[in-house]
């Protein structure tokens, strides 16, 4: 028999005159990157054909169509589309992960991993989220008002391809506000040089994280707590694989929550309450349902308002619930909304002098 028809008849090349040996290759790659493993996969090996030994499949497109294959087209590669693959997770797996066709000098030649997909993924998603925040830092400019100072960090993390806030739970133990759901943080002290590091030193006491293991990217717009202190938040990016470690007589738990949650809610309400200043206003009140700790944790207030106000700028769409802010000039708006919110501080203690 014939080379070629031997060839053809015991399916040892495939559709673009690949042996089986590429085959197994490219194979033995997209399982392992299933698996989670970094393998590199041996470009496909394929014949180079001629007249005198034209492509098998060619030659069957010809016999299909009554014809001949001529010279030109025998000898011509076949150009099929780059193979497309799903991983576990029901993502495309780019053709440079599978060792075919496309896979050039960056893919199965210089070994790409799945996990480096992922990596550039996740630094994808936090440059977005810097180029946002960064709009909105602002800095020292409110650190002037005379009011005593407090910081909080929050918190920011990549996990499943999406933006994930830590939060922690006060210990019981505390005498202000024990077992409510709130950000690593406290009052600024004399050792602090400004509302970073008094963030960063409490976070650092409270659930273990090391300073230089976050990537601070800016301050937000302050808030005003029931103690009147002049709280900044602090937002910074650390790693998803952080462990915490709670200082048992300041936090009794930490948990995550997408941070989409704060715009587009599963459980919400508002509740009234009456301002540092005396007036009557609403909070946004949050229920979160944690699937690893198997329970529900409340976010209100000042901690819930914060968050918000950090999904709206990272995101950049409308909630669906009602806020306080003009979300087409949401930088000025949130500006106004807080020095109203000082004013009306500063002119009641005016009239209680």
């Amino acid at each position: 028999m014939p080379k070629m028809a031997a060839a053809e008849r015991e399916g040892e090349l495939d559709s673009c005159g690949e042996n089986p040996e590429g085959r197994q290759q490219r194979g033995e790659a997209f399982l392992g990157l299933r698996e989670g493993k970094a393998v590199s996969a041996a470009p496909p090996v394929a014949r180079e054909w001629t007249a005198a030994e034209p492509c098998p499949v060619r030659r069957q497109q010809a016999r299909a169509e009554g014809g001949v294959v001529s010279p030109v087209a025998a000898a011509e590669p076949l150009r099929l589309p780059a193979p497309v693959r799903f991983s576990s997770a029901g993502k495309h797996l780019p053709p440079c992960l599978l060792g075919g066709k496309g896979a050039g000098s960056r893919g199965a030649a210089s070994g790409v991993s799945w996990r480096s997909v992922l990596f550039a993924s996740r630094e994808s998603i936090k440059e977005r989220a810097r180029l946002r925040l960064r709009e909105f830092d602002v800095g020292d400019k409110f650190s002037h008002l005379p009011l005593p100072r407090a910081s909080v960090l929050l918190p920011l993390m990549v996990r499943e391809g999406k933006l994930h806030l830590l939060l922690t739970v006060r210990s019981m133990q505390l005498r202000r506000s024990p077992g409510e759901v709130c950000f690593p943080g406290g009052k600024s002290e004399a050792i602090d040089k400004d509302e970073i590091d008094t963030a960063l030193r409490e976070a650092k006491e409270e659930v273990g994280l090391q300073p230089e293991n976050v990537e601070v990217i800016c301050r937000l717009v302050p808030g005003i707590d029931k103690m009147n202190h002049l709280v900044t938040p602090v937002v910074g990016f650390i790693e998803d694989t952080f462990q915490a470690i709670p200082n048992p007589g300041e936090v009794s738990d930490v948990f995550v929550v997408p941070l989409e949650y704060f715009v587009k809610p599963l459980n919400y309400k508002t509740l009234p309450y009456k301002t540092s200043s005396g007036y009557l206003s609403w909070m946004h009140c949050f229920t979160y349902y944690d699937h690893e700790h198997k329970t529900s944790f409340k976010i209100w207030g000042l901690t819930a308002h914060f968050a918000v106000f950090l999904a709206l700028v990272i995101f950049g769409k409308r909630p669906t619930f009602e806020v306080h802010y003009d979300l087409d000039n949401l930088i000025s708006s949130s500006e106004n909304y807080f020095m109203n919110l000082y004013a009306s501080l500063y002119e009641r203690k005016k009239s209680n002098l």
